[in-house]
């Protein structure tokens, strides 16, 4: 598929007309998005994904088509396993919930560029050196190994390293100062947590990018369908993270099955390049006639995998608990948090959605429980949201866990 200059000025420009609309119609003004626009323009951007996809079918035929869509659907699926490490970034810099959307935003921006130069690069070294292949696929076989070790998503912190460096050496102020990224702190221009939280995001997005890039050109090399799917992939991210903020806990077996993901389109990276095989101390030189895995295949292994993935996640007992368990130290947090909510009334409901959280850990099993992660952590969290809320409601005593 030969793409004229034409289709990627229209292509582009749609894209940063997307990324605008979403900044100057959503982003500017700070807010919390309630659950009801989240979903309006999720399904949006999915269905202006899922558009583009037909288009392709129609205009490029059906193998480019299949190739887009199981690019999509990949990029999707990994930009979604993405947001976990985004939701604990700005948990551990706590992030102020209004200014959250400009966060991911910056992520999103920051991501698609990274991601661009990663295509080009990959694309001149694919057209010049058939052997990548073999690299691209052992990437994927590490990511994949990587992804089902029991610390994945761990609650550790995530500063990197230009963080550090920028507290160490630079004048940053200890709290946010609305969504600016400089302030005045002692009398001296300062870096605010926002910028710095930008840094930690940004640097996240270029490891994300060392394995999702790989991925999809394990599905195509077609650059534009790289693109295009990568890119329609994030857009709509920023709205699925307030979405299924609650559902990503709910998820644990969604490592387990993009690993199986990864590993599969690394065997089929490694598979190609035997195919192709052109180094002289592999069969001297000469390609090897290997089975090859087909696009359609592909796509079906790519779905099969992701449904079965999401539907043992949500009706797994362990998932139901370990989501409970989550929330509720995700609420002792954010209602202990001055700066989190502001609005009594919210801070009120973000405590009697506590007291919910409680009363369904005490109806769960022992032995879901006693596989829960975190759970010996949320125990003094809920005394000092209890002793706190007592403080500032006396007479009221409600029963902790």
């Amino acid at each position: 598929m030969e793409t004229s200059p034409l289709i990627w000025g229209i292509t582009i420009i749609v894209i940063l007309g997307l990324l605008a609309f979403d900044y100057f119609f959503h982003i500017r003004k700070a807010h919390i998005p309630t659950l009801r626009e989240a979903a309006l323009w999720s399904t949006i951007y999915v269905g202006i994904a899922l558009l583009f996809g037909v288009l392709v079918f129609l205009f490029a035929g059906r193998g480019t088509g299949s190739e887009y869509f199981a690019g999509y659907i990949t990029e999707k699926a990994l930009s979604v396993d993405n947001l976990f490490v985004f939701l604990i970034i700005i948990s551990s810099f706590k992030v102020p919930r209004a200014n959250q959307q400009k966060v991911l935003l910056f992520g999103i921006v920051f991501s698609l560029i990274a991601r661009t130069g990663f295509i080009l690069l990959g694309a001149a070294l694919i057209n010049s050196f058939a052997w990548v292949f073999y690299i691209f696929g052992l990437i994927l076989l590490i990511t994949a190994g990587n992804l089902i070790r029991p610390s994945n998503h761990s609650d550790h912190e995530h500063e990197n390293f230009m963080v550090k460096l920028a507290r160490k050496f630079l004048h940053t102020a200890p709290d946010f100062d609305g969504d600016k990224m400089f302030t005045t702190f002692q009398g001296k221009r300062a870096l605010t947590p926002m910028l710095l939280v930008m840094v930690a995001i940004g640097g996240t997005d270029i490891l994300f990018a060392l394995d999702s890039i790989p991925a999809i050109f394990g599905l195509t090399q077609n650059v534009y369908i790289v693109f295009t799917a990568t890119a329609f992939s994030l857009m709509g991210l920023r709205q699925l993270y307030f979405l299924i903020d609650g559902l990503l806990d709910r998820l644990i077996y969604l490592s387990y099955g993009l690993a199986a993901i990864l590993a599969f389109i690394g065997v089929k990276l490694v598979l190609h390049a035997l195919h192709e095989n052109n180094l002289p101390f592999i069969n001297d030189g000469e390609p090897i006639h290997v089975i090859e895995i087909s696009t359609d295949m592909s796509l079906g292994v790519i779905c099969s995998v992701l449904v079965v993935t999401i539907i043992a996640s949500l009706l797994s007992g362990a998932g139901k608990t370990q989501t409970v368990v989550n929330s509720a130290r995700r609420h002792a947090i954010y209602y202990l948090d001055p700066t989190h909510e502001t609005d009594p009334l919210a801070r009120e409901a973000i405590y009697q959605q506590l007291l919910r959280e409680e009363e369904q850990l005490e109806e769960i099993d022992e032995k879901y429980l006693a596989k829960a992660k975190g759970l010996a952590k949320l125990a003094p969290l809920l005394e000092r949201a209890h002793k706190h809320h007592r403080k500032r409601t006396p007479g009221e005593n409600p029963t902790p866990m």
